[in-house]
């Protein structure tokens, strides 16, 4: 084969591949415009239901308190741990992260659409009441549970020593809802707790992430290597 024609064969599968990628190329942009397409004609669709509320609602209401709530019920529908906090649900983020907050002592989850009890921390008030792991949370001083985030029941179950919060809370064993009138303490909670299980061998436990935690598992670790010498293992 000649040079010339060669180069000319090349030339037509350059082209060939050049054509196929603008040809993909503007399928992509296509395609992403198809979907900004469907997105903007969602968007439209709550603004327009945004109007119609304030316009017709029995009573006023902000603008803001609805786009809240609606992103709120948006994260709703992913899992009980995704959820939307406001400046104040975020401060009391930041409290627990620190360790020690006025509260009654449980992990709660949100289990088949129903606010439960995870477990009470040993020596909290929830604990000496006798609240157990899996009761159902029905009420919270006497308001549903049902449509509370996670963060928003916290937020009620928290509060200053020696004040009281009553939990209206469903068992198996109980033929009907019962009350139980927690009084708050201060809650500390441990971030790291360690031990030894055998010659060699620690455990460690990372129960809560805080401010604390790098810090305190460190040290774990440092006590465990002082304990066993060597350290083989650790869990």
């Amino acid at each position: 084969m000649s040079i010339r024609k060669l180069s000319l064969t090349i030339l037509v599968a350059l082209l060939v591949g050049l054509s196929a990628i603008f040809v993909w190329d503007r399928l992509g942009i296509e395609r992403v415009s198809a979907e900004d397409q469907t997105v903007y004609e969602n968007l439209q669709i709550f603004s327009d239901v945004l109007d119609i509320v304030k316009e017709n609602y029995v009573q006023e209401v902000e603008s803001e308190e609805l786009i809240e709530g609606a992103i709120s019920g948006m994260l709703r529908t992913l899992d009980p741990h995704s959820s939307y906090l406001d400046p104040d649900a975020y401060k009391e983020l930041q409290v627990e992260t620190k360790g020690s907050f006025g509260g009654i002592g449980i992990e709660i989850t949100v289990r088949d659409g129903v606010l439960t009890v995870v477990s009470p921390l040993e020596g909290t008030p929830a604990y000496e009441l006798g609240i157990q792991a899996g009761d159902q949370i029905l009420r919270v001083d006497g308001e549903p549970t049902k449509e509370m985030t996670l963060m928003e029941a916290v937020k009620k179950m928290r509060g200053p020593k020696g004040t009281n919060v009553v939990l209206t809370i469903m068992r198996d064993e109980f033929t009907k809802p019962q009350d139980f009138v927690v009084t708050r303490d201060t809650i500390a909670i441990k971030s790291v707790r360690s031990k030894t299980l055998e010659p060699g061998y620690g455990y460690i436990r990372i129960s809560q992430f805080q401010s604390s935690t790098a810090r305190d598992l460190r040290k774990d670790i440092s006590e465990l290597e002082k304990e066993n010498k060597p350290l083989k293992g650790l869990i």
